[in-house]
């Protein structure tokens, strides 16, 4: 997981990218991840990809969480949080990270 520039919170929505072979994946972590990278990498597959951890506020609610707004469906490795996802066509799946 990477490191970038100064947090802010994030009030505006996210556009998540939800069709035929396509999904969405939001990651709940901790608010010491803010600023990190989260990254996935597709089973039997090296090709990774990544997202910013943000404050975010919805529905009035504080949260800590990386969105993967459009991932074909299929299962996945969250590395370095030891977690296994299956991402489902025109579905969102959360997860709460350790």
């Amino acid at each position: 997981m990477g490191e970038h520039g100064p947090p802010r919170v994030h009030t505006e929505p996210v556009v998540l990218e939800l069709g035929e072979g396509v999904g969405a994946l939001i990651v709940y972590t901790g608010a010491e991840l803010v600023g990190r990278e989260v990254e996935v990498e597709p089973a039997g597959s090296g090709k990774r990809t990544h997202t910013e951890v943000h404050e975010r506020v919805v529905s009035g609610r504080t949260v800590f969480a990386g969105v993967f707004p459009e991932l074909a469906a299929g299962s996945y490795r969250l590395l370095g949080l030891d977690l296994e996802v299956e991402i489902r066509s025109g579905e969102v799946t959360e997860v709460t990270a350790p």
